[in-house]
C-alpha cells in the first residue's frame, strides 16, 4: 500500500477483508449486497472482486487508484453492509455503517416485518402498508401514553407523546409536521395523531386522566369531526391515492394551563381549485360531490335536481365515479353528522348542499357560438337550475357570461366573448363559488372549535397535513406551488437537524468546527426573491396583454445568464414554454402553460355583482364572510410591491397569497419545537406490502431524510455512550482493564481503547456522557474487534484441540489396560474350567458305577418279592371264593321273605283306600250341588256387602266421634294450659307476696294474718297439682284413643282384603252377567275404601296464632304513624355509586378480644328475662314489643345507627384462630331482630327507613376507603351484606309459613301485599349494596394490582441461575442498580392477605373464586400487553423467569382452592413458552404456532420480532421474520396485538344465592344498645314462651 495515504483511507481499506459484505448499485433494486472474495494490492492501486450474493455468478469489481482514494477521502469506496443483527433496527442513526443503501435495507427489512415505522433522529419515517394494520386501537394509545420514546417501538404516538410532554415540560409550543407524496399516508397519520391528543391518558406529573366511561369531550369530538369534513370538501381520488389531500392544512389543538384541550384552530393552503372543473384520467373530482349525488333522499334530489354523477360535465370528465370499497352514501351521512357536531344546523347544510348541486348544473352549461362571439341559449334547463338554486337572476347570469365590460378613462365598452373565454368565465365563477365555501367551512369550523376565553390557551400543538413533493410528466402551478412549500420546509428541517447536531457537541462539550452543510436558499430565492418567479408571474398577469410565452421570456432574461442562479434554474433544450427549477429532491420541467390564468383565478366584477346581488342570503353571507377572511389572513406584512393600479391592490393574484400564507406558516413553525413525520409511498400499484426500491429512495431522497444523513455524516456521525462502547470493544484490550472483579473505570477503559487502536484524535471526541466518530471509524473498530475475537477463538480451539487430544490419549490408555485385564480374567477363567470338569468327569464315573450295581441288585430283589406275592395271592383267592358262596344263601334268603310279608301290607292298604275315596267323594258332591245354588243367588253376596258397608260407616262414625272427643279435649286442654300459666303466674306472685309477708313478720306482724295467706298458698298448690294430675288423665286418653283408632284401621285393612279376596274367589264362578253386578259393587267397595283411608290420615293439626301485625285485632292496636315516620323510603334507598365519595382516609378499628365477650350471661340474662316480664305492666311479652317500639323506635333506630354501625370495632382477621362466624355476623342479626319484630308489630315505614339508613352507612363506611385498606371493611360488610340478605330471605319465609298458617285457621292476614312489595325493595336494595361494595372493592385492589404486576410478574427475577441485567451488557452488575418497586413475594402477600381477610369474614367460596379471577385476569392481560410491547427485553433467560413466577402463582391458586383463575394467565404462559423456543428454521415456526394456538398471529410475530437475541445466539434470520409476518392476516377481525384492558372501575359480579340462616342474640360486651339489649331479651322471652305449632315439628 502506497504510503502517501492518509490514516484514514488505510482504515477503510483494511476493513474490506474476506467475507465483509458492501453495496453496489442496480437498476431494479436500487443497491444489492456482494462479498468480499479477493483483494488485490499494487504500489498504485487496489482492486477487489466481490460476489452477489443472490446470484453467485456475478460478480462486482471495484478498482481504484491510491491518488484517487486519497483526493475523495475514501468516499468512492463501496458502502459497505451493516451485520444482520443491526439490520433491524429502530433507528437508523444506531447503524454502524450509515449510507444510503443500509439506510434502504433496514427500511425494507422492517417493511416486510410488517413494521411500518422506522426512527431516523428525530424524524419518524412511515411507510404506508396499504393495508389495515391493528396499530391504532385504543388500547395502543394507552400502552404509548406516558412513556418516554424509545421505550417502545417507533410508532405515530411515541411522537406524539413526545411533543406532548415537551409542551408540559417545557411550556413551549409544539408542531407535527407529517410530509410525503400522494398516497403515502399523510391525511391517515394525521388524523390519528389528533386522535391521540384527544384519547390518551396523562399518566404522569400533571395527573389528567381521562375518564373512558364518559367518552371524549365536546371540544375533541369537534376536532375529531374536522377530518370528515375536510375530507369531504378537500380530498378526492387520484391516480396515486384514493383519499388524496388536495390542500394543506395546519390544524392547532390548543391547551389551557392544566393540559386540557380547550378549542383548535385550522389554517389551509392552497386549494386545488382547478381540480373541480377538470380531473385527468381514472382521477375523480372532490368527495363531496359524488357523496352528494349518492346519498340525497329522494325529495331533496328531486329539487335538487340532482342524478347520477355520470349526468354532470363536472364530474364525468375521467370516466370514474367510484372508489372500490367506499360507500359515498354512508360518507355522507358522516359528513352531515360532522357538519352538525361542529355547529352547523341542518338549514345551513342543505344551504350548502344548495350551492354544491348548483355548481354541478352551472358545468351542464352548454356555451356555443362561433369564432369570438359566444351564444348561450335562455332556456336551458342546467342554467335555470343554477340559476334558480343560487337565487341570481338569470338575465344579468347569462349577460356576463358570455359579455364583458372594458372600463376606459372616459366610457365602459361591452364587448362579445368567444366561446373558450365564456367557459372560462363559466368555470371561473364555480372555482370562486367552492372556494368561498370552502374557506366559509373553515372559518365556520374555527369558530365552533375557538375557546370562547382566549385567555385560557396556554400552549398548542400543530399538526401540520402538507403535501409532499411532486414531479409528473406535465407540471403546472400547483406543482410548483407544492414545490416552493416543500423548499422551504426543507430548508427549515434542515437548519433544525443542523441546530441539533451543533446543540448536541455543546452539551457534550467536544472540540467542533462548524459543518458546511448544502443549503437550498438560492432556489428558494429563485422562487420567492423580488424578481423571482412568483413575482414575475405576479408582474406578468396585471398586465392586460400579459401571455404564458411572455412570463417565460421574463425567466429566461432574469436567470438564464446569472451565474448566481445558474445551478437553479436552467432552460429546457426543446421547449420554449417551460422552465426547469433544481429542487432539492430532483430537477422538475413546469409547463408555463395556465400559469396567468390559475394565478388570476378572478372572476370579472360584473359577475361578482351579480352573484352579491343574490337572492340567497346564504350566499351573499358566505361570500362576504370568505371575503372578509381572505382580507384578514392579507394583514401579514408583504413585500412592497409597485402599485399599476387600484384593482392590483384588491385583487391579490393566488401566488402572492400563497406565498404570504407559507411566511407566516413558517414563522409559525420556527416558533415551536419541531417534530417530523415522512411518510413513504413504498409501490404504485398501492399493493399491500408491496415495496418498490426505486420509488422509496427517490422518496428518501426528496423527504429529507438523506440528507439528514449527509448533514450527520460531516461532522460525527456515530455516536455511542460509555457503556454501550465498553460493552461492544472492551475484549480489544487486556483484562486487567475490564475484569469486573477489580471494578473498572469505564472511562479508562474507553480511553485506552481508543489510544490504542484510532492514534488520530481527530477522528474520534470523548465528550461528557458519549464518545464521537468520524464516519468510518466504527467499521475499522468492528473489523478489529472480528479480528480479535478470531483470535480468541483461535486460541480457544488450539486449546480445546489440544484438551481433547490428550483426553482421547488417557482415555485410549486407560482402556488398554482394561483389556489387558479383561483378556488375563478370560484365560485364568478358561484353565479353571477345564479342572472343573475333569474333577467332574471323574465323580460322574464313581456315581454311574454304584447305580449300575444298584439297579442289577433292585432287579433280583424285585422278582422274588413279586412271586412271593403271587404265591400269596393264589392261597387266598381259594378261601375267599369259598366265603362268598356261604354268604350268598344267606342273602337270598332274607329277600324272599321280605317280599312275601310286603306284598301282604299293600294289598290291604290299597283296599281301605279305596273304600275311604268312594265315601269322601259322596260327601264333596253333595256340598258342591249346595255351592252351586247359593252361587246362582246374588242376594247373598249382596247382603255380604251390606254387613261390611254397615260396618264401614260404623266405624266412620266411630273415628268422627273419636275426632270431636278429641278436638273437645286438645280445647280442654289449652283451656287448663292457659289456667296453670294464669295460677304458675298467681303462685309467683303469692310467693313474692309470701316474701314480703314474711319480711313483714319478721317486723311483728299479725301471726293470723300469716296463717291465712299460707293456707290460700296450700289451696293454690293443691289445686295446681289438681289440673296436672288432670293433664296427665287427659293426655292418658289421649293416647288410648289413638290406640284404638290404629286397631280399627288393622281392622278395616283385614276386613277389605278379606272381602277382596272374596271378591274375586266369587268372580271366577259366577256367569257373564253376574260380572257387571259384581264389578260395580267392587268399585264401590274401592271407593268406601279410599274414603276410609283418607279419614284415617287425616290429622288435626294444631293452629297457632297468627303474627299481630297481620291480624285484624292487632291492626287495631298498632299506633298511627307520625310524621317522622311517614317519610318516603326511596330518600334513604341506596343507588350504586361509580366514584369514592370525597370523605377523607379513615382507618380500620380492630376489637379487642376481651371486647368480644357477650354482653350478659345465660344466667343473668333469664333471670332479667323474669324479672322484665313481672315488671311488665302487660302479660303478654309481645304486647311488651310493640309498646317498646311504638315509644322508642326511634331512639331504637339512632342506637342501630350511631351505636352499632357507626362506632362498630371489625374482628381482626386471623385464619389461624378464626372468629366464630356470630361475632362477624351479629351487626345484620342486631339488624334482623329489630326489623323482624317491626314487621311482626305493624311498623313497616319505620322497619323500611332503619334499614336504609343502615344501608347507606354501610355504604358511606366501605366508599370512605382506598386502596389496601378497603380490603377488611370491604370483605367484613360484603360478607355481612350477604347474610343481611339471607337472614331477610329466611325472615321472609318464616312469615309467610305463619301467614299461611293462620289463613287456614280463618284468621286472614291484612296489609300483606305492602309487606311483600317491601321485602322485595329490600331484597333489591341489599343487592344494589352488595354490588356497589364489590366494585368499589374491586376497583380499589385493581388500581393497586396494576402497579405491582409488571414489575412483580414481568421484572422480578427471583429464579437462580438465569438473572439478566436489565441493561444485557457484559458490565450489567456494575452499571445496574436499579430496584424494583415490587417483587413476586409482594404480589403473593398482597393476594394472601385478601384471601385470608375473605377466608376469616365468611365470605361465599363463589365469590371468593370471583375475586381472584378478576383480579388474576388483569394480571394476566396487563403483563401480556406489557410483554409484548417490550423492546431489547424478551430473550429466553426472562421467559424462565417470567414462568417462574406464573408457576408460583399457579401453586398458590391451587393451595388456596381457585385453580379456574389461572386459565386467566394463558395468554403470558404461552408467550413465555414462545420465547423459549428455537427460532432458527422455519419447522421451528410450525411447532411455535402448534404451542402457542392461543395467541394470535399479530401477537406471535411482535413477540419475535422483539426477541432479544443473547451475543451467543445466533440472530433471527430475516427468512424467518418475513415468514412469521406472512401470517398475520390484516382483514381478520380477531388477529389483534393487544389483549382488551381489564377496565378498573367496572368488574362483573354475580352474586350467590342467599342460604337459610336463623338469627342470634349474640351482642358484644363494649357496645351500648340499652334499647335494642332489650327489646332481643323480650324477643327471647317471646320465642321461648311461644308454643310450638303443629306443622313446624
Amino acid at each position: 500500500m502506497a504510503e502517501t495515504l492518509s490514516s484514514g483511507v488505510k482504515q477503510a481499506i483494511e476493513v474490506y477483508t474476506k467475507g465483509t459484505k458492501a453495496w453496489f448499485e442496480d437498476e431494479d433494486e436500487a443497491w444489492v449486497s456482494a462479498s468480499v472474495i479477493s483483494k488485490e494490492e499494487s504500489s498504485t492501486g487496489i482492486k477487489i472482486i466481490f460476489q452477489n450474493d443472490k446470484d453467485e455468478e456475478q460478480e462486482h469489481v471495484f478498482e481504484s487508484t491510491f491518488q484517487l482514494l486519497n483526493k475523495n477521502n475514501g468516499t468512492l469506496l463501496p458502502p459497505l453492509r451493516n451485520p444482520p443483527r443491526l439490520e433491524n433496527t429502530e433507528d437508523l442513526t444506531n447503524l454502524s455503517y450509515l449510507n444510503e443503501p443500509s439506510v434502504l435495507n433496514t427500511i425494507r427489512t422492517r417493511y416486510f416485518q410488517r413494521n411500518i415505522y422506522t426512527y431516523s433522529g428525530i424524524v419518524l419515517i412511515a411507510a404506508n402498508p396499504f393495508a389495515n394494520v391493528p396499530l391504532y386501537e385504543p388500547d395502543i394509545i394507552q400502552q404509548y401514553s406516558g412513556r418516554r420514546r424509545g421505550e417502545l417501538e417507533p410508532h405515530l404516538f411515541a411522537i406524539a407523546e413526545d411533543a406532548y410532554r415537551c409542551m408540559v415540560r417545557e411550556k413551549k409550543n409544539q408542531t407535527v409536521v407529517v410530509s410525503g407524496e400522494s398516497g403515502a399516508g399523510k391525511t391517515v397519520s394525521a388524523t390519528h395523531i389528533m386522535r391521540y391528543f384527544a384519547t390518551a391518558d396523562d399518566k404522569e406529573s400533571t395527573g389528567k386522566v381521562k375518564d373512558n366511561s364518559q367518552g371524549m369531550t365536546e371540544v375533541e369530538e369537534q376536532i375529531m369531526a374536522t377530518n370528515p369534513i375536510m375530507e369531504a370538501f378537500g380530498n378526492a381520488k387520484t391516480t396515486r391515492n384514493n383519499n388524496s389531500s388536495r390542500f394543506g392544512k395546519y390544524i392547532e389543538i390548543q391547551f389551557d394551563s392544566k393540559n386540557n384541550i380547550v378549542g383548535a384552530k385550522i389554517r389551509t393552503y392552497l386549494l386545488e381549485r382547478s381540480r373541480l372543473i377538470f380531473q385527468p384520467e381514472t382521477e375523480r373530482n372532490y368527495h363531496i360531490f359524488y357523496q352528494l349525488c349518492s346519498g340525497t333522499p329522494s325529495n331533496e334530489r328531486k329539487n335538487l335536481e340532482l342524478g347520477e354523477w355520470n349526468k354532470f360535465h363536472y364530474l364525468n370528465q375521467s370516466g370514474v365515479g367510484t372508489i372500490p370499497g367506499v360507500d359515498d352514501a354512508a360518507e355522507f351521512e358522516i359528513t352531515q353528522k360532522s357538519l352538525s357536531l361542529v355547529g352547523i344546523a341542518v338549514e345551513s347544510q342543505w344551504q350548502i348542499f344548495k350551492l354544491l348541486a348548483a355548481l354541478l348544473h352551472i358545468g351542464n352549461i352548454e356555451i356555443g357560438g362561433r369564432n369570438d362571439t359566444s351564444s348561450l341559449d335562455d332556456k336551458q334547463a342546467s342554467l335555470i337550475t343554477a340559476t334558480n338554486l343560487l337565487g341570481i337572476k338569470l338575465a344579468d347570469f347569462r349577460k356576463w357570461l358570455t359579455q364583458k365590460q372594458i372600463v376606459t378613462r372616459n366610457d365602459k365598452i361591452i364587448k362579445k366573448l368567444s366561446p373558450t373565454q365564456a367557459i372560462v368565465v363559466r368555470d371561473s365563477v364555480a372555482k370562486y363559488i367552492y372556494a368561498s365555501l370552502f374557506d366559509w367551512l373553515v372559518k365556520v369550523v374555527n369558530d365552533s372549535l375557538s375557546c370562547s376565553d382566549p385567555s385560557n390557551i396556554q400552549t398548542f400543538i400543530g399538526v401540520l397535513d402538507i403535501y409532499g413533493f411532486e414531479h409528473f410528466k406535465k407540471n403546472s402551478f400547483e406543482q410548483f406551488c407544492i414545490n416552493y412549500a416543500n423548499e422551504k420546509l426543507q430548508q427549515q428541517f434542515n437548519q433544525h437537524v443542523f441546530k441539533l447536531e451543533q446543540e448536541e457537541y455543546v452539551k457534550e462539550k467536544i472540540d467542533w468546527k462548524f459543518i458546511d452543510f448544502s443549503d437550498n436558499q438560492g432556489c428558494i430565492e429563485v422562487i420567492e426573491s423580488k424578481l423571482g418567479v412568483l413575482s414575475l408571474l405576479d408582474e406578468e398577469s396585471r398586465m392586460p396583454s400579459g401571455t404564458d410565452q411572455g412570463f417565460c421570456n421574463k425567466l429566461y432574461a432574469s436567470f438564464e445568464n446569472n451565474p448566481k442562479y445558474k445551478t437553479y434554474f436552467k432552460k429546457p433544450r426543446f421547449s420554449n414554454s417551460a422552465f426547469i427549477v433544481c429542487h432539492y429532491a430532483h430537477d422538475v420541467e413546469y409547463d408555463a402553460e395556465g400559469f396567468l390564468e390559475k394565478n388570476k383565478d378572478t372572476v370579472p366584477d360584473e359577475m361578482l355583482a351579480v352573484l352579491q346581488n343574490a337572492e340567497s342570503k346564504f350566499l351573499v353571507d358566505m361570500l362576504q364572510t370568505s371575503a372578509a377572511e381572505a382580507a384578514l389572513n392579507q394583514e401579514v406584512k408583504p413585500a412592497p410591491v409597485k402599485k399599476v393600479g387600484m384593482a392590483i391592490a384588491k385583487k391579490p393574484t393566488l401566488g402572492s397569497i400563497f406565498k404570504l400564507s407559507l411566511i407566516s406558516l413558517m414563522d409559525t413553525i420556527s416558533n415551536t419545537n419541531v417534530h417530523y413525520i415522512r411518510c413513504i409511498k413504498p409501490n404504485e400499484a398501492k399493493v399491500a406490502w408491496g415495496f418498490e426500491p426505486n420509488m422509496v429512495l427517490s422518496q428518501l431522497r426528496a423527504c429529507g431524510v438523506l440528507e439528514t444523513i449527509r448533514i450527520s455524516c460531516a461532522g460525527y456521525p456515530s455516536r455511542w455512550t460509555f457503556e454501550d462502547f465498553a460493552d461492544r470493544f472492551y475484549a480489544l484490550v487486556n483484562s486487567k482493564y475490564w475484569d469486573p472483579n477489580l471494578n473498572p473505570d469505564i472511562h479508562q477503559l474507553c480511553q485506552v481503547i481508543l489510544e490504542t487502536y484510532i492514534p488520530d484524535k481527530d477522528k474520534y471526541q470523548i465528550g461528557l456522557t458519549k464518545i464521537f466518530f468520524r464516519a468510518g471509524q466504527l467499521a475499522y473498530l468492528e473489523k478489529c474487534r472480528r479480528e480479535r475475537w478470531d483470535q480468541c477463538t483461535i486460541l480457544l480451539q488450539k486449546n480445546m484441540r489440544r484438551f481433547i487430544v490428550r483426553i482421547n490419549y488417557l482415555r485410549k490408555l486407560e482402556l488398554i489396560g482394561r483389556l489387558q485385564r479383561l483378556a488375563r480374567q478370560k484365560y485364568g477363567k478358561h484353565k479353571l474350567e477345564l479342572a472343573k470338569q475333569e474333577k467332574a468327569a471323574i465323580k460322574i464315573q464313581t456315581c454311574w458305577r454304584r447305580y449300575s450295581q444298584r439297579q442289577k441288585y433292585l432287579k433280583q430283589h424285585d422278582a422274588i418279592v413279586r412271586f412271593q406275592a403271587a404265591a400269596r395271592a393264589h392261597l387266598t383267592r381259594r378261601t375267599f371264593a369259598h366265603i362268598r358262596e356261604h354268604f350268598a344263601a344267606i342273602k337270598i334268603q332274607a329277600f324272599f321273605r321280605g317280599w312275601q310279608m310286603r306284598r301282604d301290607f299293600l294289598t290291604k292298604r290299597k283296599f281301605i283306600v279305596q273304600f275311604q275315596t268312594a265315601v269322601r267323594s259322596r260327601f264333596a258332591k253333595r256340598a258342591l250341588i249346595v255351592l252351586k245354588q247359593e252361587a246362582r243367588s246374588a242376594n247373598h253376596f249382596k247382603e255380604v256387602s251390606y254387613k261390611l258397608e254397615s260396618k264401614v260407616v260404623e266405624l266412620t262414625q266411630n273415628v268422627t266421634r273419636y275426632r270431636e272427643e278429641k278436638d273437645q279435649l286438645r280445647v280442654r286442654a289449652d283451656q287448663l294450659e292457659q289456667q296453670v300459666v294464669s295460677w304458675s303466674q298467681r303462685y309467683e306472685q303469692l310467693d313474692a307476696r309470701a316474701k314480703d309477708l314474711e319480711l313483714s313478720l319478721s317486723k311483728a306482724s299479725s301471726t293470723e294474718e300469716l296463717e291465712l295467706v299460707r293456707g290460700e298458698r296450700d289451696r293454690f298448690e293443691s289445686d295446681y297439682r289438681h289440673s296436672l294430675e288432670r293433664i296427665k288423665k287427659q293426655d292418658h286418653e289421649i293416647a288410648k284413643l289413638q290406640e284404638e283408632m290404629a286397631k280399627q284401621k288393622e281392622e278395616m285393612a283385614k276386613l277389605a282384603k278379606q272381602q277382596a279376596n272374596r271378591s274375586i274367589v266369587t268372580a271366577t264362578s259366577t256367569t257373564a252377567a253376574e260380572d257387571e253386578d259384581v264389578a260395580e259393587l267392587k268399585n264401590q267397595i274401592v271407593a268406601l275404601k279410599a274414603q276410609l283411608s283418607q279419614t284415617l290420615k287425616q290429622h288435626p293439626r294444631r293452629q297457632g296464632s297468627v303474627y299481630r301485625a297481620l291480624s285484624p285485632q292487632q291492626r287495631r292496636m298498632s299506633p298511627s304513624p307520625d310524621s317522622r315516620r311517614g317519610r318516603s323510603p326511596s330518600t334513604l334507598a341506596v343507588r350504586r355509586r361509580s366514584s369514592a365519595t370525597s370523605a377523607s382516609p379513615t382507618k380500620v378499628v380492630y376489637a379487642e378480644p376481651e371486647q368480644m365477650i357477650p354482653k350478659q350471661s345465660e344466667r343473668s340474662l333469664i333471670e332479667q328475662q323474669q324479672q322484665q316480664q313481672q315488671q311488665s305492666s302487660n302479660s303478654n311479652a309481645e304486647e311488651a314489643l310493640t309498646a317498646l317500639l311504638r315509644e322508642n323506635s326511634e331512639i331504637v333506630e339512632e342506637e342501630i345507627i350511631e351505636e352499632l354501625l357507626q362506632t362498630l370495632k371489625i374482628v381482626p382477621p386471623d385464619t389461624q384462630h378464626p372468629s366464630p362466624k356470630k361475632e362477624v355476623m351479629f351487626p345484620v342479626h342486631i339488624i334482623t331482630q329489630v326489623v323482624t319484630q317491626m314487621w311482626r308489630s305493624g311498623f313497616m315505614v319505620e322497619s323500611e327507613r332503619l334499614l336504609f339508613r343502615a344501608m347507606d352507612t354501610i355504604q358511606k363506611e366501605c366508599l370512605s376507603f382506598t386502596a389496601e385498606d378497603t380490603i377488611v371493611p370491604c370483605a367484613y360488610w360484603l360478607a355481612n351484606s350477604h347474610e343481611l340478605l339471607s337472614l331477610i330471605y329466611s325472615v321472609e319465609q318464616e312469615l309467610e309459613r305463619e301467614m299461611h298458617y293462620n289463613s287456614i285457621h280463618g284468621r286472614r292476614a291484612v296489609g300483606w301485599h305492602d309487606f311483600e312489595k317491601l321485602v322485595g325493595t329490600v331484597k333489591f336494595e341489599l343487592q344494589c349494596l352488595e354490588d356497589n361494595i364489590y366494585h368499589h372493592w374491586l376497583s380499589e385492589l385493581k388500581k393497586k394490582l396494576s402497579k405491582m404486576a409488571i414489575p412483580a410478574v414481568i421484572e422480578n427475577q427471583s429464579l437462580p441461575g438465569f438473572i439478566v441485567s436489565d441493561s444485557t451488557r457484559f458490565f450489567g452488575k456494575i452499571l445496574s442498580s436499579n430496584q424494583l418497586s415490587f417483587s413476586m413475594d409482594d404480589l403473593l402477600n398482597f393476594l394472601n392477605r385478601i384471601w385470608h381477610t375473605m377466608k376469616a369474614y365468611y365470605v361465599q367460596p363463589y365469590v371468593i373464586e370471583q375475586v381472584f379471577t378478576e383480579l388474576l385476569r388483569l394480571i394476566g392481560v396487563t403483563t401480556f400487553n406489557d410483554l409484548v410491547m417490550r423492546r431489547n427485553f424478551n430473550s429466553w433467560k426472562r421467559a424462565m423467569q417470567i414462568q417462574y413466577n406464573i408457576t408460583r402463582l399457579e401453586e398458590w391458586c391451587k393451595a388456596h382452592d381457585v385453580a379456574e383463575a389461572t386459565n386467566q394467565l394463558e395468554h403470558l404462559m404461552q408467550a413465555t413458552k414462545l420465547l423459549q423456543l428455537k427460532k432458527a428454521t422455519l419447522e421451528d415456526i410450525k411447532i411455535i404456532y402448534d404451542v402457542c394456538w392461543f395467541l394470535a398471529p399479530t401477537q406471535i410475530q411482535k413477540l419475535i420480532q422483539n426477541y432479544s437475541v443473547a451475543d451467543y445466539e445466533d440472530p433471527i434470520s430475516n427468512e424467518i421474520l418475513r415468514a412469521v409476518a406472512s401470517r398475520v392476516n390484516s382483514s381478520d377481525a380477531g388477529d389483534i396485538l393487544l389483549l382488551d384492558n381489564v377496565s378498573i372501575e367496572d368488574s362483573d359480579y354475580d352474586q350467590s344465592e342467599p342460604y337459610n340462616v336463623t338469627p342470634n342474640s349474640y351482642i358484644p360486651s363494649y357496645l351500648n344498645l340499652q334499647h335494642v339489649q332489650k327489646l332481643i331479651n323480650l324477643v327471647d322471652v317471646a320465642q321461648k314462651n311461644k308454643p310450638q305449632r303443629m306443622d313446624s315439628l
